[in-house]
């Protein structure tokens, strides 16, 4: 597989690093010159000096005949454009970029970038995951394979508690995959009751988030559960 990397930075580097590792082509394109000059005694003949965002630099790269590109560069702006060029320009199979900013992710969406990491999500979400003080929370979201990961509680009120997995009626689109309880994880056996307080690791297909909510928060209105861990709630 041939990787074009954009961003010669920390995530750029240590993702060519283990490409390297795993047997794969690629080349790393920086723009900046002295991180260039850092870089090149390990890179040497993989690294490109240029501007990610200009096509005749990826031109350069090879990007025509990418199997992947990578964009991790520290600017979202450029990382979009890097993607859009990519996928209309050149119709590289599958592009991952780096979301610097949780606000612009609807951006990369409206793209269609097929993969996207955004460190500061992912940290919100495994401490809302560590402080239970949030009763839905979004965990993973594969967008390209249509199917996200959310933990929810189960409440005293709910319909699922003090009930068998086997006998709950869940949304349409909605696979209970864990329980957690007392810092365990208990897989989801039919057999297993469903305790007040219990966290459910759930997979679903996205648009069913608020029917989730429903079956297990019965007495709290959805769209006032999933805003107490939106990113705008958290940045505000």
């Amino acid at each position: 597989m041939f990787v074009v990397i954009v961003g010669g930075g920390k995530v750029g580097l240590n993702t060519a690093r283990s490409l390297t590792h795993m047997g794969h082509e690629l080349i790393v394109v920086e723009q900046r010159r002295s991180r260039y000059e850092l870089l090149k005694p390990e890179l040497e003949e993989k690294l490109l000096f240029g501007d990610g965002t200009e096509i005749w630099v990826l031109e350069k790269a090879g990007m025509a005949r990418a199997d992947l590109v990578v964009a991790v560069t520290g600017d979202d702006e450029d990382n979009v454009i890097i993607s859009e060029i990519a996928k209309l320009k050149f119709g590289v199979p599958k592009v991952v970029a780096r979301v610097n900013n949780p606000r612009n992710q609807a951006t990369f969406d409206l793209m269609g970038v097929d993969s996207t990491v955004c460190a500061a999500t992912m940290m919100l979400s495994m401490i809302q995951h560590e402080l239970p003080v949030h009763q839905f929370v979004p965990l993973l979201s594969l967008r390209r394979e249509n199917v996200e990961l959310v933990e929810i509680e189960v409440s005293h009120d709910s319909p699922a508690a003090n009930m068998a997995i086997k006998d709950i009626r869940l949304p349409e689109g909605v696979l209970v995959i864990a329980v957690l309880r007392q810092g365990k994880a208990l897989l989801a056996r039919g057999s297993e009751v469903m305790l007040p307080g219990d966290q459910v690791l759930c997979l679903l297909e996205p648009g069913n988030e608020k029917a989730l909510i429903r079956s297990f928060l019965p007495s709290r209105k959805p769209e006032d559960v999933q805003a107490e861990t939106s990113i705008d709630a958290i940045t505000e």
